[in-house]
């Protein structure tokens, strides 16, 4: 029996799904940590013998926040299938919905989820606390209220191109089932103009143009403006840069696929490079998963739950590595990976970096979609029809806004044979391989500081909540 002290934290609030954390403590800091995802849902084998179609049906019902991100990915999975790629404008109205959905995560995120930490009474002897509070504050600060009225008026685009949020059925293999009109086009770009000016008044205080060419953290750190810049404030005074830093490997599968290119660029970031991410090196680890069989690319994956939770096992949660080792997913990653100097400069950093990729993103998505909106054409086709095959296979590789998402599909006798999903918490929650090594979130949050008496160590709530987990997505 190990003499180490230990700490159970969970199940966290804010956070989407159930989440455990076990914390092996030492000199009143972790010294280890594994990650339990406590709660089996069964996606995959409900998808086993369907129709393949079915996955659009099935797939957004994962989550009801970025179920979008599952219907873009379950439609590009079932387009490789059947050689089907979306029109060009059907490409750009797909990302505009895809975006939509994003980027209100990340607002949603910012405000409800991760500032309302540094209203915590521990933090009352704080210069910024007053302020904190009177913008966090939980139902009564000004910030989650407004960012809440923004995000409505925003996902009218979604109600006007995408039928219904969450679970639309409007994203299909070959595009999107509607074609927008000229009053739809001005419609979205109105609304576009108003969630600017939510961003630039409260969020950035000060224009996106201003924010977007920052290019090291001695800028950001320099930005005193809107709720970014108390956030700011805030990091520099609890050093939060240095607090959960990441092991400094970052994958993206490129965000917003379209004819000329990704909106946000696909590849893997390592000791300072990029490159092109092997996909057939991807491989989920089931060494310490309550789950039977070995580790396996999705393409060849089995979803067979462990009943009798077998010791050495500690969460539902499968082990993705890619190459052998654990990746960092998310929005640093996607703007790292996109070559931003403010995100290359963020790299390997810890909540700061996590926070800010969040931000940087934010304003960075605004000015797509505005891009995209304007270039809308009433006149073209924007989706085509295609053959679903009797036997084939395709991957639909898109990007949430907590990072890299992944379905893997078998089609066999028309029927869906196999059916594989790797969501972002999956990469960045995963527990440890059967090298020992543990994943991200796993080794962020070794030196973490446990104050004594702390049950629910605040420091521990940040790094968790940099990551924006979404659980049930992970154990689908």
């Amino acid at each position: 029996m190990s003499d180490t002290p230990r700490l159970v934290v969970g199940p966290f609030n804010r956070v989407e799904g159930d989440l455990e954390v076990h914390l092996d403590l030492a000199g009143g800091r972790v010294a280890a940590a594994r990650v339990n995802s406590p709660l089996y849902r069964g996606f995959e084998r409900m998808l086993e013998g369907r129709a393949p179609s079915d996955a659009l049906t099935l797939t957004p019902r994962i989550c009801g926040i970025c179920s979008i991100s599952q219907s873009a990915a379950a439609a590009r999975a079932l387009g490789a299938a059947m050689g089907l790629a979306p029109t060009d404008q059907g490409a750009w109205l797909a990302a505009l919905i895809h975006a939509v959905e994003n980027v209100s995560d990340h607002l949603v995120h910012f405000n409800l989820f991760f500032m309302p930490d540094f209203t915590r009474p521990c933090y009352a002897a704080r210069p910024w606390y007053p302020r904190a509070v009177a913008r966090f504050a939980a139902i009564e600060g000004q910030a989650g209220r407004a960012a809440i009225a923004a995000r409505s008026g925003l996902m009218h685009i979604l109600g006007l191109m995408a039928g219904k949020w969450p679970h639309t059925l409007a994203l299909q293999p070959g595009g999107v089932t509607r074609t927008p009109g000229p009053r739809d086009i001005l419609r979205i770009q109105t609304e576009l103009r108003m969630f600017r000016k939510h961003l630039e008044t409260q969020v950035f205080g000060g224009r996106l143009e201003d924010f977007v060419v920052l290019a090291s953290v001695a800028d950001l750190l320099r930005w005193d403006r809107g709720d970014a810049g108390l956030f700011v404030e805030i990091a520099a005074d609890l050093d939060l840069d240095r607090l959960g830093r990441g092991a400094g490997r970052y994958l993206s599968f490129g965000a917003y696929p379209l004819a000329e290119g990704h909106g946000f660029a696909p590849g893997l970031w390592q000791a300072g490079a990029v490159t092109a991410p092997d996909m057939a090196a991807i491989a989920e680890d089931l060494s310490h998963a309550w789950m039977l069989g070995g580790t396996a690319h999705p393409f060849d994956g089995v979803t067979r739950p462990d009943e009798t939770m077998r010791e050495g096992a500690y969460s539902w949660c499968k082990a993705p590595r890619l190459g052998g080792q654990p990746v960092e997913v998310g929005a640093l990653a996607r703007q790292l990976i996109d070559g931003h100097p403010l995100a290359v400069d963020l790299a390997g950093g810890g909540v700061l970096a996590r926070v800010a990729g969040r931000l940087l993103e934010l304003a960075r998505t605004q000015l797509l979609m505005e891009t995209w909106a304007a270039a809308l054409d009433p006149g073209a086709v924007f989706m085509v029809q295609g053959r679903m095959p009797e036997t084939g296979a395709g991957a639909g590789l898109v990007e949430a806004a907590r990072g890299s998402l992944g379905h893997w599909l078998r089609i066999e006798g028309g029927k869906i044979a196999s059916y594989q999903i790797i969501a972002p918490t999956t990469w960045n929650f995963s527990p440890r391989d059967s090298a020992g090594v543990p994943g991200p979130l796993e080794a962020a949050l070794v030196g973490a500081p446990v104050a004594p008496g702390e049950d629910s160590p605040v420091a521990v709530q940040h790094v968790v909540r940099s990551f924006d987990p979404c659980m049930v997505c992970t154990v689908h």
